[in-house]
């Protein structure tokens, strides 16, 4: 059999970390008795979804009431469980203010970061993201920001989220300390930084790659809104490779050769134990073109 393309082994997260190939996304870690969230956290931790990654603005959405209302919850839970603070690589993003809706300027960040570590309770964050490009803010003044507050020791890493590779670039050539991150949307459904430069920027610059909505927000575990071809071809692999479809498009996300992270957003302990089981799936270069023709319906030249 040829070799498969999935690394199951940890990635390097700038040059303080390492992190596992999947991660706990917090976008709904809402809504819920403090029990059941600590259980999505520890089981995530458990299971090695060390990266933990939540952003100041959720809490608007998923059943939450407000904003900071996910940061204010993992807070909580790291409080009464200072321990698994120790075992995460704590991720919050900034820069998204509803209703304007991004200010990426100087006091803005500075203040959306104080902000998130008041409701985290955390004395650092190790990756601060900004959330989404303010395009009205020159990439200069967002450099000294993200400067500023790693000087400060309040943050530890940095990175981007939704940006394209012009204003990633544009950031970086202002830092001075290299980008870790960037955040796009990828999945078998949503193929965009295969073909815009996403990854690779990320490989030649040696940044991670975090995933979001690496199930299509769920449309490809329950098929709703997705080519037939698509499914019909997921479920073949997935019957080959013995694991569920959420499992085989989650694998899909870390075959790609940037080592992505697969950011995974459900809220219940044993479906993160199921889709764990992504990095044993194995896929060649045949089943993942395979993926892409039918996600896009066409052949490749």
């Amino acid at each position: 059999m040829a070799s498969g393309l999935i690394d199951p082994n940890r990635r390097p997260l700038g040059r303080e970390f390492q992190v596992g190939p999947l991660g706990v996304g917090c976008w709904r870690l809402l809504a819920r008795p403090d029990d059941e969230l600590r259980a999505v956290v520890e089981t995530g931790l458990d299971l090695g979804m060390d990266l933990v990654d939540t952003a100041d603005i959720y809490g608007l959405g998923w059943g939450g009431k407000a904003f900071g209302e996910a940061e204010e919850n993992l807070g909580r839970i790291l409080a009464g469980a200072p321990r698994l603070r120790d075992r995460m690589v704590l991720a919050t993003k900034g820069g998204i203010i509803p209703g304007v809706p991004y200010n990426s300027g100087r006091d803005a960040i500075a203040a959306a970061c104080e902000a998130s570590l008041r409701r985290l309770r955390t004395d650092v964050i190790d990756l601060y993201q900004i959330h989404r490009p303010d395009m009205l803010t020159h990439p200069a003044e967002l450099a000294g920001s993200l400067d500023s507050l790693r000087a400060a020791g309040k943050i530890r890493e940095a990175g981007v989220s939704n940006f394209t590779t012009a204003q990633h670039e544009a950031l970086a050539a202002h830092l001075p300390f290299p980008l870790a991150s960037s955040q796009p949307e990828y999945s078998a459904a949503h193929l965009a930084p295969l073909r815009d430069g996403t990854f690779d920027l990320c490989m030649r610059d040696g940044v991670l790659p975090l995933a979001w909505s690496p199930l299509g927000g769920g449309r490809l575990a329950d098929g709703s809104g997705v080519r037939a071809e698509l499914l019909a071809v997921l479920d073949r692999l997935a019957g080959r490779e013995g694991v569920d479809r959420a499992t085989l498009a989650a694998a899909f996300v870390l075959a790609h050769p940037s080592r992505p992270v697969a950011l995974l957003g459900t809220q219940r302990p044993g479906r993160l134990a199921q889709l764990a089981g992504a990095t044993g799936v194995h896929l060649d270069r045949s089943d993942v073109y395979d993926v892409i023709e039918a996600s896009e319906g066409a052949r490749l030249p």
